[in-house]
């Protein structure tokens, strides 16, 4: 059972876009692989390296720390492992050239906000 979390992704006062939480260790573990489209972003916490072995398509990937700054960003082609960062708290999938379109990069604040209802 998905137990995702609808979230937003805010930097400096302006909201990037609507994402998701995964809060279960399947939802960590599973992140986008199957996905043919990012329809929108995905939150893993706590999380440290991510991967696109087996995805179908590119992805953005910010790593960000316990105090909410992007430490290293990139752009991940299918079948490729991304780095390991000891310092990263949380990682955040997007399609490829949402952080530019953010004009996110490393340094950035970056903070979720969870959706109240």
């Amino acid at each position: 059972m998905s137990a995702m979390e609808p979230v937003w992704l805010v930097s400096e006062g302006r909201v990037l876009a609507a994402a998701q939480l995964a809060t279960s260790r399947a939802d960590l573990r599973r992140g986008l692989l199957g996905v043919t489209t990012v329809e929108e972003p995905l939150v893993l916490m706590p999380c440290s390296w991510v991967h696109t072995i087996g995805m179908k398509v590119a992805i953005d990937v910010a790593h960000v720390s316990a105090d909410g700054l992007v430490l290293h960003t990139a752009t991940l082609k299918p079948w490729r492992i991304g780095a390991r960062n000891s310092q990263s708290h949380m990682i955040v999938e997007a399609a490829a050239g949402s952080f530019e379109r953010w004009n996110l990069s490393v340094g950035s604040p970056l903070e979720v906000r969870y959706v109240q209802s």
